[in-house]
Order: structure tokens, then C-alpha cells, then sequence
């Protein structure tokens, strides 16, 4: 694996740590509930893997 290659993954989960733990504070600031805004974080990061996952196999399909 190339150094290009390593530094896309290693941005690409430290990014997903970012935005999940953003997805958690807001839920927390918003609820006041620390326990709500960990299960909406761990849903979050599974639910959009899977999102993207998708959404990136619909591109594949498309011819642009």
C-alpha cells in the first residue's frame, strides 16, 4: 500500500471520528442525555457506512 494510500485511510477514519463525535455532542447539547447521544453516534457511524456503501455501488452503475 502506498503512502497515498495510507494517509487517504487514516484521514478517512480519523474524519468519520470527527463527525460522529459532532453527531454526538449536538444530540447532547440538544437532549441533555449523554447515554442518547452514544447510542446516536454508534447507530450513526454504522448507519452511514451503509449509506455510503450504497450510494457509492449506485454511482458504479451510472455511466457519467
Amino acid at each position: 500500500m502506498s503512502d497515498s494510500y495510507k494517509k487517504s485511510l487514516v484521514k478517512t477514519i480519523s474524519w468519520r471520528v470527527v463527525a460522529t463525535c459532532t453527531t454526538m455532542v449536538l444530540v447532547w447539547i440538544f437532549t441533555g442525555k449523554l447515554d442518547l447521544s452514544l447510542k446516536v453516534g454508534i447507530l450513526e457511524v454504522f448507519l452511514k457506512m451503509l449509506f455510503y456503501y450504497i450510494h457509492e455501488r449506485l454511482w458504479s452503475k451510472k455511466e457519467l
